[in-house]
């Protein structure tokens, strides 16, 4: 069974007989300890605060079976990492040609995963996560400037916070017409006339930072720790 904030999603999935349900990962709808297995991909990294990142994988907790996995994948700031470029960041060249399908009613696909730039900087980001899973209640540091950085497509992260634009090619459907859409390149002259811009948040991980989220909590065990092309991915398992 599936479930998607989007009512979008989840009527596409029972269009084609698989079950879904719309909700809030936060507040999962499903009896605690009733789950084999839970898959968490592309999600955790939309929450805005440690505190409620760490509230997601507590809940995904709660929905397993003593014994039971899961699995979780959020974006990397590495998208450079171990001197290889993810494929989010060598799909650059042919991106244009390429943009990232969407539907109307909701993503066909989520936007690839992004990325990081000097190890130092990554060195410091793991630091600051520590330090913020350390603090009492996990609370988000409040900054000076809260402005976040908008992202360029295709490009390396030069922050964990940023919002990622979103061009919506061809708003409305006429009668015939299919309602697929695509994502118009950012600055082209084609998305400044027809292409509403929406920004997503987005909180991309430094390296061992969900695994030290993980690993804070006392019900569930780490199995796996690994990184796959542009993301950070744990397999935890229900003590």
């Amino acid at each position: 069974v599936g479930c998607d904030r989007s009512k979008n999603l989840a009527d596409i999935c029972g269009e084609k007989n698989f079950q879904a349900f719309v909700c809030d990962a936060l507040s999962v709808p499903i009896r605690s300890g009733s789950c084999d297995a839970c898959i968490s991909i592309a999600v955790i990294h939309h929450f805005s605060t440690a505190e409620r990142r760490l509230a997601t994988i507590c809940e995904l907790a709660r929905l397993l079976r003593p014994g039971g996995t899961a699995l979780i994948y959020v974006w990397a700031m590495e998208q450079e990492y171990k001197n290889q470029k993810s494929k989010y960041l060598k799909e650059k060249n042919d991106s244009k040609d390429k943009e990232e399908e969407i539907n109307i009613g909701g993503a066909q696909r989520p936007l690839s995963d992004q990325m990081p730039d000097s190890s130092s900087q990554n060195s410091a980001c793991s630091d600051r996560l520590l330090n913020d899973l350390n603090d009492e209640g996990c609370a988000a540091k409040l900054v000076a400037d809260s402005r976040l950085p908008v992202h360029t497509n295709r490009t390396s992260f030069h922050s964990q916070d940023l919002l990622v634009p979103w061009h919506l090619k061809g708003g409305t459907k006429k009668k015939g017409e299919s309602i697929d859409t695509v994502l118009s390149p950012a600055g082209s002259k084609e998305s400044q006339e027809l292409s509403p811009v929406f920004h997503r948040y987005y909180h991309v991980f430094c390296e061992g930072e969900l695994e030290a989220a993980c690993r804070s909590l006392d019900c569930v065990r780490v199995q796996k720790s690994y990184y796959d092309q542009g993301n950070w991915c744990v397999v935890l398992e229900k003590l």
